[in-house]
């Protein structure tokens, strides 16, 4: 079983999980120390000091980005996978590839790829099996994908969380049509690259934290007060004599939340929208 429960020893690890990496995690080899960096932490202030991201925590254990490789531009030569790794800054594992001619390289893991499978990117001559990259023109219809570009040659951008997967239903006019795990259906150009499979790590959503200093060391966030018990001066949605409901939902700034309609009218990229995601009206872009 991939989520594996602790032992209520606490009050904090009372119904917490977390990932069993010893079973989904292959090939015990250290990261690859040219592939991997330092970012030190922001604590969601900018380069005058002043918080500028109120959610960000400063506290949490230290750790190295890892340089995946979203463009999958080294074409025609095969890769061999020599371990599934942890990455500290995204919910999904990581591959990493071991190039016929030497090279290394850190990959998004999808679901079923296993140490020892060979993968391969580019235009001509690449089958349509999980790992794989090729541009949208080249894959059959109904494949399954990940790590979409949005431009050709600007690298993947849409569908690279854990257990995430798009869907390429149609190609017309040199636009191919993507529906996205969100549910919005949208025009992407034929030239974009993707990869084959859905995104590994697909119980990520099933894991408790049980308490919130563990997502503090894990730097996803920290403590922050409820807007309605601010004073007006502080958050749109604070003042008042008592508790009440009678503000619309927003943040400290003024972008509006649960359901408001933040997207820009007047968007270059609307048009190439065809769906509204899950929740939205639907809308068709001729």
């Amino acid at each position: 079983m991939p989520i594996r429960q602790y032992k209520p020893v606490t009050p904090g690890r009372r119904g917490a999980s977390v990932i069993d990496y010893k079973a989904e995690l292959e090939g015990k080899l250290k990261p690859v120390a040219g592939l991997r960096e330092f970012i030190p932490s922001s604590g969601g202030r900018n380069h005058h000091g002043r918080v500028t991201n109120r959610v960000i925590s400063g506290h949490g254990m230290k750790r190295f980005y890892r340089k995946v490789d979203f463009r999958r531009d080294k074409d025609g030569i095969e890769a061999k996978v020599a371990a599934i790794e942890y990455d500290p800054y995204r919910s999904s594992f990581i591959a990493r590839l071991h190039y016929a001619d030497g090279e290394k390289r850190y990959i998004i893991a999808p679901k079923g790829l296993k140490v020892g499978s060979k993968v391969l990117s580019g235009k001509e001559n690449v089958e349509p099996d999980v790992g794989n990259a090729m541009p949208l023109a080249s894959m059959p219809l109904g494949m399954v994908i990940h790590n979409i570009e949005l431009r050709p040659g600007n690298g993947g951008q849409l569908a690279r969380s854990a257990g995430v997967e798009a869907r390429l239903v149609a190609r017309e006019g040199g636009y191919a049509h993507i529906v996205l795990p969100s549910g919005e259906m949208r025009k992407i150009p034929e030239a974009c690259r993707a990869t084959i499979g859905q995104v590994g790590n697909v119980d990520h959503e099933l894991v408790v934290w049980g308490k919130a200093g563990r997502r503090m060391q894990a730097l996803r966030t920290r403590p922050t007060g409820r807007g309605m018990a601010k004073n007006p001066v502080d958050h749109p949605m604070g003042g008042g004599a008592a508790r009440r409901k009678g503000h619309i939902p927003q943040s400290p700034t003024g972008v509006l939340a649960k359901g408001g309609k933040t997207r820009k009218p007047k968007a270059r990229s609307n048009k190439q929208i065809i769906r509204r995601r899950k929740g939205a009206p639907v809308e068709v872009v001729s």
